[in-house]
């Protein structure tokens, strides 16, 4: 009797051991440090700061669910006092999102003017929803992408011979540009990318970076907390963005949030450790959306 109880209990405890072996996690948030930390403690933080800078996997659907669902919670903890900004809208399309939000133009004509990223439908639009619904300001703060492959092509120097109506959508000239930033310099020494390694690539991101930050800063108001979206490598370790906005002098609290992909997520990769103030890291095998 004690030979078939032992094996009942053996197999009972075999298959659940199976069960939770079987288990996946979709995402770890970490600390800094490569502690783990929880979504509550994410948003908890991020709500003492004013500026929150999200990097994101463009094309990873646990990162985007984050951030809606990190907006929401903002949301409610500033009693509705939430400014939102997209690298995902160029700053010449402030207008329509203005439009669109006041319901001057319908969704159709919003949709078929803005230059729409491809996963707009899956990872954009439910930001851009949520917004609408709240009543929530929503600034488009990325350079137009005309303007960033002038400077690919010609540097900074390119943009001196815009009109002063062009100006209105770019960082303010001069801008200040440090090629010894990690970030920058790292591109410089990519491979594989033919006609992309010229000493204005770096220059092309910086210009992304320095006329996001203007953005950020411009849409500032008392009060409010400013959540931006965009891709991880903009505020890493602490260089693009950020570069910028205490290059512009602003001396108010900043949050980052950095996303990485890992083939496991019990423990923080060496590399990834203090990238930004908080990390997620997702499954490499995670579905994508683009």
């Amino acid at each position: 009797m004690i030979p078939v109880l032992f094996a009942v209990v053996l197999t009972f405890f075999l298959s659940h051991l199976n069960v939770e072996s079987q288990e996946l996690k979709a995402y770890q948030i970490f600390d800094k440090e490569g502690q783990k930390a929880s979504f509550t403690q994410l948003t908890a933080q991020s709500a003492q700061n004013e500026v929150i800078l999200f990097g994101e996997l463009h094309n990873n659907p646990i990162v985007h669910w984050l951030q809606l669902e990190l907006s929401r919670e903002l949301y409610d903890k500033t009693d509705g006092k939430l400014i939102m900004g997209l690298e995902m809208f160029e700053s010449d399309n402030q207008l329509l999102i203005d439009e669109y939000f006041a319901g001057l133009i319908t969704e159709r004509n919003f949709r078929a003017e803005v230059r729409l990223w491809s996963n707009y439908q899956t990872d954009i639009k439910p930001l851009l929803d949520y917004a609408l619904e709240h009543e929530i300001k929503l600034v488009a703060t990325n350079i137009p992408r005309r303007y960033a492959s002038l400077v690919n092509r010609e540097g900074f120097k390119g943009l001196e011979g815009l009109s002063a109506e062009a100006l209105r959508y770019v960082a303010p000239l001069p801008v200040p540009y440090d090629p010894e930033l990690p970030g920058y310099k790292a591109m410089l020494e990519m491979g594989g990318m033919p006609g992309h390694t010229s000493e204005n690539f770096p220059k092309a991101q910086a210009i992304k970076d320095a006329t996001m930050a203007h953005f950020i800063l411009e849409n500032l108001a008392p009060g409010h907390t400013f959540i931006h979206f965009h891709g991880t490598y903009h505020s890493d370790n602490y260089e693009g963005i950020v570069w910028y906005l205490q290059e512009n002098d602003y001396q108010q609290s900043i949050l980052t949030i950095s996303s990485v992909e890992q083939e496991q997520l019990e423990s923080l990769d060496e590399e990834n450790h203090g990238v930004g103030d908080f990390i997620i890291a997702v499954p490499q095998s995670m579905t994508k959306t683009h």
